[in-house]
């Protein structure tokens, strides 16, 4: 069973409607014994890093996601839910994240002709193979919608960069746990073939 975590996020039914589109039928849950029964969970999200930390406490989801990690159920966590695996965000200073994986995350520098949000197709360069990229080739395009950004403590951590005025640790790896960025469900061919690697995982 497939479940993605139902906080509020903003991306909720469009990463349904991906990973339905790819024969699977997700359970769209914040009921901490489905999620536990999982043995694939999605950690979606859109939009402020506090306000989402803020909900993950309001239902009661911050255990949840520490034991599923600790169970290792294979776990993917997609644009806010990425940053909300690290310790902090410039966003939302004095809010801790679910400090799972170490890291900061930093607001994309202004600069001349960069628009902030950074909405739009980034390619990837990848530093390291992961199997969440298998078949994926160097260089190709996902789309990005954020103000914000991961810099990784661990850089070993990483599996995918991209280039917005700054580095960006675009995607993260570590034992069960995968994160990224950008948007799979919103990224073409190149989205869903991510996505299906990680439901054969």
């Amino acid at each position: 069973m497939l479940a993605i975590i139902d906080y509020d996020a903003g991306n909720i039914k469009s990463v349904e409607k991906a990973v339905t589109f790819l024969g699977e039928t997700p359970v769209i849950s914040s009921d901490p014994n489905v999620l536990l029964q999982a043995d694939h969970v999605i950690l979606p999200g859109v939009g402020n890093f506090g306000d989402a930390m803020g909900n993950l406490q309001k239902y009661g989801l911050v255990p949840v996601i520490h034991d599923i990690i600790e169970k290792r159920t294979p776990f993917l966590g997609i644009c806010v839910g990425l940053q909300l695996l690290f310790e902090e965000s410039e966003e939302s200073p004095g809010i801790a994240g679910l400090g799972i994986l170490k890291g900061k995350i930093r607001k994309i520098p202004e600069g001349e002709g960069r628009k902030i949000p950074h909405m739009g197709w980034n390619s990837l360069h990848f530093p390291k193979q992961d199997r969440l990229f298998a078949g994926i080739s160097e260089g190709a395009y996902v789309y990005f919608v954020h103000s914000y950004y991961l810099d990784a403590a661990d850089k070993e951590i990483v599996t995918a960069k991209t280039e917005y005025g700054v580095t960006i640790d675009a995607s993260v790896a570590r034992e069960n746990i995968h994160a990224c960025q950008f948007h799979p469900e919103k990224s073409g061919e190149v989205g869903l073939a991510i996505l299906k690697n990680f439901l054969f995982m």
